[in-house]
């Protein structure tokens, strides 16, 4: 992505607009509050302001260049918008989230939303849970209680 992208839905290659672009795209493996993205760009030594970074992502998000996800603890998190589909298993204690493609699940899907007689137009699928490093530290019986 780049400058062409931006052009292409409509927005000005501004250099805020660049920079958090480019900031995205190298860690386009992370799901990232804006309130990360101003610190890791503030980290960096990029002089970009929370509430630009707010605008940006909002008009990122309006020209499908990202995706807003809102997983446990309700703040938003942003990634990529690659094109292609995939669902999400997070972890709540440390909120590491890792995405996951599953036939049989998309299969199963599309199968419940024809018996029910719909057309599917979008969904998503969040697996909530603890993630392998976080259970080093709980106990058997709270890992079962989930």
């Amino acid at each position: 992505m780049g400058n062409e992208d931006l052009h292409r839905v409509g927005l000005k290659a501004t250099v805020p607009r660049i920079k958090i672009l480019d900031f995205l795209e190298k860690n386009r493996d992370r799901h990232m509050s804006a309130e990360d993205v101003y610190r890791a760009m503030l980290d960096l030594g990029e002089d970009v302001g929370l509430a630009t970074i707010y605008r940006v992502l909002m008009q990122f998000e309006q020209a499908d260049l990202v995706t807003r996800h809102h997983f446990e603890g309700g703040h938003a998190v942003y990634e990529l918008n690659e094109g292609r589909h995939h669902d999400h298993i997070v972890c709540i204690k440390c909120g590491r989230v890792d995405e996951f493609v599953d036939d049989t699940i998309e299969e199963r899907q599309h199968a419940i939303a024809e018996r029910f007689g719909y057309t599917i137009t979008d969904h998503s699928l969040t697996i909530y849970g603890i993630c392998p490093k976080c259970q080093e530290g709980v106990s058997a019986n709270e890992r079962k209680r989930t």
